[in-house]
């Protein structure tokens, strides 16, 4: 087969009204054109909590090896799924390497014409739950690009190749491994029509290279991989077989779902605690007293002062206009980000003043720095973060809450590029925003997202206006206890209470409601406030 149709794709939901993942662009538009044809983006469910209550993962994802698309079709709604290709990893060729491949004389069939390692590194990642970037191959130059392509977020992975069975490194990796049987003929017809079509290739040359090494290559390395598989699926389009393989790994997904937000919801404080005082507007100190953060520094609250109670009264007071309401978040929003850059790290500095003067200061002790906003909720802090820090890279989450479970949903995710390359990451320190902090599942989700990019716990800044005393704060603190959160007000807890569920029956009679967890006294529904 060699050079197979296919490259990486992530399958994410249809939402018009948000714009495309990060991982369904591959960074520059060079391999975009090239292999635009072999993308196909089916819907998707969007990634349901990978992670227990610990904040550790406690399911990776489900690997496919050698699988069809049409299983993915079988699955309907399903969790996201990353079909991942084995002629993404072509090895790089030399100059002499590419003339011959131009002249149909290199064996693409033969198992050293793969990256083998690298093909298991990436799958690797993925199956853990960790992003990774998969090279991206020119089937025009016969040579392995500069670009690379970001994915992550899958909890399904289909691995496409006819040798994806043969490394044990790859097979080690597998939940479920098949060997789809397929009629020589066939496979010669399907060639032909390919290579003629979409590779301007002659019948002479296909006819030439088939003989020479796709037919050897099959019968010595791909045919004798049939005895590792768990199945073996005669015929490319088996209905019956696709459907039992589709219902099995319906059921492996549907034991490896977890489900806490309740108890993230009712996992309130236990004992009180008296934090240190904060100074009052006329100097003195009085006392803040916030249960259950027992051993848990790094929960760090504005001082109350007559301004910030002032500015706390406009924004809960639901009569105040959007205008007034916008100019006093973006005015917290910039006290609130003003306190996070308190936990960066500094060095010294001196510097020459205009009269000559030698001052010694201090300088930012980082390269990188960067935002991630909570959509939508956690945009109205995007601007009093970009006031404090001049040109910050500012990325974004989509995590909606199920309609039917109430667990959080991870549907779409765009992040700068120090978060997308690991060795980036592990130095990247990130203001992560969100209005926020109720039964803490989307804050969960998100933390989650950035130590699987390689972030380190300590260098996550949590920045929110609200946090609910008596809410998921708690177990948050407990699974991710390096993470700082800066916020500007601590609510007495969360009311339980019904919401219509909008998305699938608005306006219709007998719409399903499910359960949400607000806080109170909270300032309703900041960003629709802020952005409607």
């Amino acid at each position: 087969m060699g050079e197979d149709d296919g490259i990486p794709i992530l399958v994410k939901p249809e939402r018009p009204n948000f714009p495309r993942t990060v991982s369904e662009l591959a960074p520059g538009g060079r391999g975009v054109q090239l292999q635009a044809k072999k993308n196909t983006i089916l819907k998707s469910h969007g990634r349901p909590p990978w992670y227990g209550e610990d904040g550790l993962p406690i399911s990776d994802a489900f690997v496919v090896g050698i699988g069809a698309r049409q299983i993915v079709q079988m699955l309907g709604s399903i969790p996201t799924v990353v079909i991942l290709s084995q002629d993404s990893f072509y090895r790089k060729h030399s100059p002499e390497q590419v003339v011959l491949a131009h002249q149909n004389l290199v064996d693409f069939d033969h198992p050293d014409a793969i990256d083998m390692p690298l093909f298991a590194a990436c799958l690797s990642d993925l199956k853990a739950c960790r992003q990774t970037n998969i090279p991206i191959y020119s089937f025009s130059e016969h040579q392995r690009l500069d670009e690379t392509k970001y994915l992550y977020g899958a909890a399904i992975i289909i691995t496409e190749g006819i040798l994806a069975l043969h490394d044990p490194a790859l097979r080690a990796l597998y939940d479920l491994k098949i060997f789809v049987q397929c009629d020589s003929d066939l496979m010669l017809a399907r060639r032909l029509r390919r290579d003629v079509k979409e590779r301007g290739r002659t019948i002479e040359g296909v006819l030439d290279q088939y003989l020479r090494y796709v037919k050897p290559s099959y019968d010595n390395f791909v045919l004798p991989t049939a005895r590792h598989a768990n199945i073996i699926v005669p015929g490319s389009d088996n209905a019956v077989a696709i459907e039992l393989i589709a219902t099995h790994i319906k059921r492996q997904l549907k034991d490896r779902s977890t489900k806490f937000r309740k108890y993230m919801a009712e996992a309130g404080p236990r004992r009180t605690l008296t934090v240190p005082p904060t100074p009052s507007v006329s100097g003195a100190t009085t006392p803040a007293s916030i249960e259950e953060f027992e051993g848990w520094s790094n929960l760090h609250v504005l001082p109350q002062t007559s301004q910030l109670k002032g500015i706390y009264s406009i924004l809960r007071d639901k009569e105040t206009s959007r205008s007034d309401f916008i100019f006093f978040v973006d005015r917290l929003a910039t006290f609130l980000s003003e306190k996070a850059l308190e936990h960066l790290p500094y060095k010294p500095k001196t510097v020459v003043t205009p009269l000559d003067v030698e001052y010694k200061g201090k300088e930012l002790d980082t390269e990188y720095v960067c935002g991630v906003s909570i959509l939508r909720s956690g945009g109205p802090l995007e601007r009093g973060l970009r006031r404090v820090i001049n040109d910050v890279p500012i990325g974004s989450l989509l995590i909606q809450s199920d309609a039917q479970s109430g667990e959080p949903i991870l549907l779409h995710l765009s992040l700068p590029q120090c978060l997308r390359l690991r060795h980036l990451a592990v130095q990247t320190y990130v203001f992560l925003l969100d209005a926020q902090i109720g039964t803490a599942a989307s804050a969960f989700m998100a933390i989650r997202v950035l130590l699987d990019h390689g972030v380190r716990e300590d260098h996550i800044i949590f920045v929110t206006f609200l946090v609910a005393r008596k809410g998921g704060i708690c177990v948050l603190r407990k699974a991710f206890p390096q993470v700082k959160v800066v916020c500007g007000a601590v609510d007495e807890g969360l009311r339980e209470t019904w919401l219509e569920a909008i998305e699938e029956g608005e306006g219709q009679e007998g719409a399903e409601a499910r359960k949400v967890w607000v806080v109170e006294p909270g300032m309703g529904h900041i960003g629709d406030r802020y952005y409607l």
